[in-house]
């Protein structure tokens, strides 16, 4: 039998095209395999199903009562809710007579808290408001509560001293909006 250079490269090309479909079948078992894995394994945090329940369609969103002595939190919660529920979820933002969900809650505690002062002055520096909400999630057709949250916080820092003079609207807008991730990102669940 003669080999000449024509078979041999024949032969490496079969061999080579051979290793390469093995590749891709071995690339796609693993790949399904993780998704099946990421599926079944919810409970480590990572999954390929639902964020949301596909259960419920809408959302109402009333002002949170407010047991603080601040009164521009609550209408900046309410928007930051509307909006980042209406951008980050499926659910649409209705009244309450025609929601399948309802989104109540209250804010409990706002305070300010001083991070740093002035060595020269003696004047307050950076401040930290916290914010503490309790909401619960109410499924409208049962009447129960789907998802229910106690003690809730977010915070946000502002400079209250020149040269910035920061106005505390600015970190009444940056604790509402953080509120507002936070809770809706916890209205994802196992569905």
């Amino acid at each position: 039998m003669k080999l000449s250079f024509a078979n041999f490269h024949c032969q490496a090309t079969a061999h080579q095209r051979a290793a390469a479909i093995l590749v891709v079948i071995l690339a796609c078992f693993t790949a399904v395999l993780f998704s099946v894995g990421c599926d079944s394994a919810s409970s480590s945090g990572y999954t390929s199903g639902a964020l949301y329940s596909k259960k419920y369609r809408s959302v109402a969103v009333p002002i949170f009562k407010n047991s603080s002595a601040d009164r521009a939190i609550p209408m900046q919660l309410e928007d930051a809710l509307v909006k980042e529920i209406e951008s980050t979820t499926p659910y649409k933002i209705t009244g309450e007579g025609r929601a399948d969900t309802v989104l109540r809650g209250t804010i409990s505690k706002v305070d300010l808290s001083m991070l740093s002062q002035s060595l020269a002055t003696g004047l307050t520096e950076e401040m930290a408001m916290k914010v503490t909400v309790d909401f619960e999630w109410f499924d409208m057709k049962t009447g129960k509560p789907i998802i229910s949250r106690a003690g809730f916080q977010s915070s946000a820092v502002f400079v209250a001293s020149l040269p910035n003079n920061q106005p505390i609207d600015l970190a009444r807008f940056a604790v509402a909006e953080q509120l507002a991730r936070d809770i809706v990102a916890s209205l994802q669940g196992e569905w």
